[in-house]
């Protein structure tokens, strides 16, 4: 970790013993470490600040506590951030092509995986660094706006651009797969817990990308960039569900086998999932048999 990093500090409020009391040694666990810059723009702490990413982690608890994964809050550390990294683009925006029209989206983005922008690589090494076990942890940055850049399609042949700013980004390996740098691959960024009645959800949600590597989807509605639909975890919408099976996508089957979670013996010792075999895409060989074959 480079030398801004490891000035940050633990925000005092922060109980993480507390936090963690319910943990169960042996259960499937994911390591959760948050960043939280002090010196963000003042308006912005309406839209993110202390409790309500403390709010938003218990829920995030509950909905995956629910399906037998818990979550460990590692470190909720906070620290001046250069001014420059409060706001990113996601990816290299000129690099991106509309979703390829003769293969589902998985395919496409495993043909041709989103980029790191240049200013979001910088930004994440210098707030995560690249210490040791770093790949393992999932790492919630808080920014202040992260844009991201997609194709809208208007008819057969013709598409339209659109940007958005987000209010959490999970960078997921059915899109970044082999072009994300390992140490960075846990990054998820949150920047807004308000704009909606649902945003509560937002980190629980984006942990949902991570960890259960899929999109925007829930049982016969398939992947897309943007779904408003009260589904389940992973649509906009009030839903919280993670459902099995060939019905429900095998999302919670995906979620077990995810290369983030341990289980963790009572003298310490950790016994890792097996690590992606083919850079986290979705057709990963991780996912044989709970993969869905989309047209």
């Amino acid at each position: 970790m480079n030398d801004k990093a490891a000035a940050w500090v633990p925000v005092p409020s922060i109980d993480i013993d507390e936090i963690n009391s319910d943990l169960v040694a042996g259960d499937p666990t994911v390591d959760v470490a948050i960043y939280y810059p002090s010196n963000l723009d003042a308006p912005h702490h309406e839209k993110v600040n202390v409790d309500l990413i403390e709010h938003g982690f218990g829920k995030a608890k509950e909905i995956f506590g629910a399906v037998g994964v818990q979550l460990k809050l590692v470190s909720f550390t906070t620290g001046e951030l250069d001014p420059r990294h409060f706001a990113i683009d996601s990816t290299v925006s000129s690099e991106e092509l509309p979703s390829l029209r003769f293969v589902n989206m998985y395919r496409g983005a495993q043909r041709r995986p989103s980029r790191l922008s240049s200013d979001a690589l910088e930004a994440f090494e210098t707030i995560v660094g690249n210490t040791p076990g770093n790949d393992r942890v999932v790492h919630l940055v808080v920014l202040q706006d992260v844009f991201m850049t997609f194709y809208e399609e208007l008819d057969f042949r013709t598409w339209q651009p659109k940007t958005i700013s987000t209010g959490g980004l999970s960078f997921p390996g059915y899109m970044y797969g082999s072009t994300m740098p390992r140490h960075l691959r846990g990054l998820i960024t949150i920047t807004d817990l308000v704009k909606s009645k649902d945003s509560w959800k937002t980190i629980a949600h984006e942990l949902g990308h991570k960890l259960m590597n899929v999109s925007h989807e829930y049982r016969d509605v398939s992947p897309q960039h943007e779904v408003n639909a009260d589904g389940g975890l992973m649509l906009y919408g009030t839903g919280t569900e993670i459902p099995a099976g060939a019905d429900g996508r095998y999302h919670r089957e995906r979620l077990h086998v995810s290369p983030y979670i341990y289980r963790e013996s009572a003298d310490g010792v950790r016994d890792w999932n097996p690590d992606y075999a083919e850079d986290g895409f979705y057709y990963d060989s991780l996912y044989d048999g709970i993969s869905v074959e989309l047209g």
